[in-house]
C-alpha cells in the first residue's frame, strides 16, 4: 500500500470513548471545517484538541503552521495520552491540528485533496477509536476499514474519502505531527 500504513493496533478506546459520551457538549464547538462552502467535511461533528487560532476573518487559516490548544485537550486525558504516545513513537517534534471526528452511519466525507501546512509540512496520521466494517477510507486507489485500537498513516496529499456504510459512527482522532 502507497496511501495508508497501519503503525500501531490493540489500542484500549474504552476510555477515550467513555469520556466522549459522558461530554457531547464538547462536540461542534467549531465548525469552521464543517460548514464553510464547499466543505468535503459536512456530514461529520468535529471536536478540536489543537487548531490554528481562528482569527475574526478566517482567511489563510489552512497554511498556518502554529497551532493553539482548545480546552478539549485537557478534557480528554485518556486521548491525550494517545496522543502523547502517538508523537512518541514517530519521532515528534511538533503537534499540528489534533482533531475527533465523527461521522454517522450512512455519512461521507467527499473526495478532497488536503493542502496547506496539513499536507505539506506535517505527516497525518488517525488514531480509530471507534470504526465498523462497512466505514471505509479511500485514497487514491486504496481501501481500507480502520478498526477501534488502530493508528495509521495516512496519505492525504491525494483524493481522499470516507463513507460510514456501518451501524455506528465512525469516530477517529486525526492527528498531524512534524518529525524529526
Amino acid at each position: 500500500m502507497q496511501n495508508f500504513l497501519r503503525i500501531a493496533d490493540g489500542l484500549n478506546t474504552s476510555s477515550a470513548l467513555r469520556e466522549l459520551v459522558t461530554q457531547p457538549e464538547l462536540w461542534d464547538q467549531n465548525t469552521l471545517r464543517t460548514s464553510h462552502p464547499d466543505t468535503a467535511h459536512a456530514d461529520v461533528s468535529d471536536i478540536w484538541l489543537w487548531f490554528n487560532a481562528i482569527p475574526d476573518t478566517p482567511d489563510g487559516v489552512i497554511n498556518d503552521i502554529q497551532t493553539v490548544e482548545y480546552p478539549a485537550w485537557t478534557r480528554l486525558p485518556s486521548l491525550r495520552r494517545m496522543v502523547l504516545d502517538l508523537i512518541h513513537r514517530v519521532n515528534g517534534v511538533q503537534l499540528g491540528r489534533c482533531i475527533i471526528t465523527k461521522l454517522p452511519p450512512g455519512g461521507q466525507i467527499t473526495p478532497h485533496v488536503d493542502g496547506g501546512a496539513p499536507a505539506e509540512f506535517y505527516v497525518r496520521y488517525q488514531i480509530a477509536l471507534q470504526s465498523l466494517p462497512g466505514a471505509l477510507f479511500h485514497s487514491g486507489d486504496e481501501t481500507v476499514n480502520f478498526r477501534g485500537g488502530e493508528i495509521w498513516w495516512v496519505n492525504n496529499r491525494v483524493t481522499h474519502s470516507v463513507v460510514n456504510n456501518s451501524a455506528d459512527d465512525r469516530i477517529v482522532c486525526i492527528v498531524d505531527i512534524r518529525s524529526a
